[in-house]
């Protein structure tokens, strides 16, 4: 068995410096020559490649299968997860429904641009993120938010702000999936037993996060005199998505934690705005609306009963067949076919072991929601011509992401079977108990660079999990705040910013909405780094790996 070496150039410093070659080559080849994806992830996992076998001494035959092993996992435990997703979104396109879900939608927000926003930017785009991410709720968002008044610039920013917390649950699941996958050999655990353990970790520090964001939209579209008069839009707005988040991401898993957050929001908003209003109905900016732009915006959305019936009904479908499917009552997850393992000798911890293994079982998350599109092709009765339209839609949004998840959790898994990140982690463990600052900085830039917080996810979860373990941290804490750092980077992608502003005149100028931004996601940074610290100081116990 091939034993893993913690410092093969001699000198540590130097040995770092090398540890952080692929992950700054994949960085810079995003963010400065702004190469697509896909062909970056791919020249990255070459060259960790060839410094794993070159400088850390790994065997090419076990490299080789850990490469494999690890660009399996990512089709399987994340690619066939996104990609019915963004069939289930497509097909909500295709038929009209979607249209009537946000035309219903706007008929509820009346014409206060704060209510607009908690219920638009906030819940709505909580919704979006949860089932497809990738920036789509910017793109669908910032266009409403532009027709209902607000600037271009200031309506990317707010649809990017409102998308901070949800980010980690985005794509039903898919970054948290990708954290299981990661830290799993270097745990000691199975993937699938991962999946519930890191849900609760990061929902309860999203829970913490998503208490300030409501506060920022409001202070954004109103100033401070609209943030004060309708403060309990900001309370009840965190509160309603954390009411539905918290309870999904602790005691059922990844899958559904925006969904239901976004759900259980647009019942409390609604519930709200029956019993009472802001004061003034203003527009953006904090100005008066005249009695005409009132009544334009009050109109009715014009659908029958039946019409927003068949809008929910999806969404509907998707939350009870996911949950029946992947709840902790069910046997389906725990079937597994056949896995496939090789395996290193620890050079952190001597006398254990690093595996890279694929598990192949067929009823994991992406099967549910495959399940889910399925009979709702049914009850919507789709045509072959229909069909063909969502599929080739899907195809041509996704086929460079999907890319993506094959090489980078080969990557990921090389990096990790030959030592790298035992290497790196060693290295950085040296600055102790403050390292607990570095971990969420560390996700805000590998998302700010890499554009996906699943990529984040597989290129510094293990690596953040391997400090903890040297440092005796509760074992989930690091990769947690890595994941929840990674959604605070966000608004500052370049990537995630070029889908965002397709919709709006803003389209290959990303720099000006990165720019608008930047300073709003470092408040937010900081805000991260004290729940961190309070979390290592006085709630531990919410990170713990359970026995």
């Amino acid at each position: 068995m091939f034993q893993q070496v913690i410092n093969p150039a001699g000198n540590l410093f130097l040995t770092w410096l090398i540890a952080l070659l692929p992950v700054a080559l994949l960085l810079v080849l995003l963010a400065v020559f702004r190469v697509s994806a896909w062909i970056a992830t791919l020249i990255g996992s070459m060259v960790t490649f060839l410094l794993a076998a070159y400088v850390w001494h790994m065997p090419t035959g076990p490299g080789l299968r850990a490469y494999v092993y690890g660009a399996a996992t990512g089709v399987w435990n994340v690619n066939w997860i996104t990609f019915w997703g963004v069939v289930l979104f497509n097909t909500l396109q295709v038929t009209g429904l979607f249209d009537r879900f946000r035309a219903w939608l706007l008929a509820q927000g009346t014409a206060d641009v704060r209510v607009q926003t908690i219920l638009f930017a906030w819940a709505f785009g909580a919704l979006l993120e949860g089932l497809v991410g990738f920036g789509y709720p910017w793109a669908v968002v910032a266009p409403i938010l532009i027709v209902l008044g607000i600037p271009d610039l200031d309506a990317l920013r707010v649809a990017a702000i409102a998308n901070n917390a949800p980010v980690s649950y985005g794509a039903l699941g898919a970054p948290i999936i990708a954290l299981s996958a990661v830290t799993a050999g270097t745990l000691g655990m199975q993937p699938n037993d991962l999946l519930l353990p890191y849900s609760s970790a990061v929902g309860h520090i999203v829970a913490i996060l998503a208490l300030l964001p409501p506060w920022i939209l409001l202070y954004l579209v109103s100033g401070r005199n609209g943030l004060v008069e309708a403060w309990p839009l900001a309370i009840l707005g965190s509160l309603g998505y954390i009411a539905g988040q918290l309870p999904v991401a602790v005691y059922l898993g990844p899958y559904l934690p925006d969904v239901a957050g976004s759900i259980v929001c647009f019942a409390v908003l609604l519930a709200l705005l029956r019993v009472w209003r802001p004061r003034n109905i203003v527009g953006y900016g904090g100005r008066p609306l005249t009695a005409a732009e009132i009544e334009r915006a009050n109109a009715a959305h014009g659908l029958t009963a039946g019409q927003v019936f068949e809008a929910w009904l999806p969404f509907a479908v998707l939350v009870v067949v996911v949950v029946l499917w992947t709840g902790p009552w069910s046997p389906l997850p725990k079937i597994s076919l056949f896995a496939l393992s090789e395996a290193a000798g620890s050079g952190v911890a001597p006398g254990t072991k690093v595996a890279a293994t694929f598990i192949f079982a067929p009823f994991v998350g992406g099967t549910a929601i495959l399940a889910s599109w399925v009979i709702v092709a049914l009850l919507l009765r789709l045509n072959l011509a229909q069909l063909g339209e969502i599929f080739g839609r899907t195809w041509r949004q996704m086929w460079g992401a999907l890319l993506v998840g094959v090489f980078i959790f080969g990557l990921a898994y090389v990096y990790n079977f030959s030592g790298m990140a035992g290497s790196l982690a060693f290295a950085f463990s040296k600055i102790g108990w403050a390292f607990i600052i570095v971990a969420p900085v560390l996700g805000w830039i590998g998302v700010a660079l890499s554009g996906s917080n699943t990529s984040t996810n597989a290129m510094f979860g293990t690596f953040q999990a391997i400090v903890g373990k040297l440092l005796g941290f509760p074992l989930l804490l690091l990769p947690t705040l890595n994941s929840v750092g990674a959604e605070i980077g966000k608004p500052v992608a370049p990537q995630t910013a070029s889908v965002g502003v397709s919709t709006t005149r803003f389209v290959r100028n990303e720099g000006a909405v990165i720019r608008h931004n930047m300073g709003w996601t470092f408040l937010l940074l900081g805000y991260l780094v004290v729940i961190g610290i309070l979390c290592l100081a006085l709630f531990p116990a919410i990170a713990v790996l359970p026995k």
